[in-house]
Parts: structure tokens; sequence; C-alpha cells
């Protein structure tokens, strides 16, 4: 008996099945409040972080330059 290809059997086993997508029983009245978010306490340590790259970007370039003048 032949093996059966793989498009043959998504075809078979695939069947186009109506979405249904069901509504909100009940609709807010009132907007959410927003909150006000205080983002330099919320996200102190990313400035930290952007220091310490800054610092090693800048200690691989003097690197870099460093052994640009002494293998040249």
């Amino acid at each position: 008996m032949a093996k059966k290809s793989r498009r043959a059997r998504r075809r078979a086993g695939t069947t186009a099945q109506p979405v249904r997508i069901s509504r909100p029983s009940q609709t807010l009245s009132t907007p959410a409040a927003s909150k006000e978010v205080n983002f330099a306490e919320e996200y102190h340590y990313v400035l930290a972080d952007l220091k310490r790259i800054g610092i090693t970007a800048l200690v691989l370039l003097v690197l870099l330059i460093a052994l640009a003048y002494l293998i040249a």
C-alpha cells in the first residue's frame, strides 16, 4: 500500500468551522482610572545598567585604540 503524503493528510484533517465571537455581558459605564507612574522610581535600575554599559563600551574602545597603535 502506498504511503499518504502529508499534504493529503492535512487536507483531509482540516474542516472549516465557523468562528464564534462572544459579546461582553455588560458594558463598563465609567472609564478605568489612569494610574500615575513615577518612571524614575519604577526603573531606577535601568540608569545603573546604562552607565555600566557606557563604561564598558568606553573601556573597550580605548583598548581597541591602544591595540591599534601597538600592532601598527
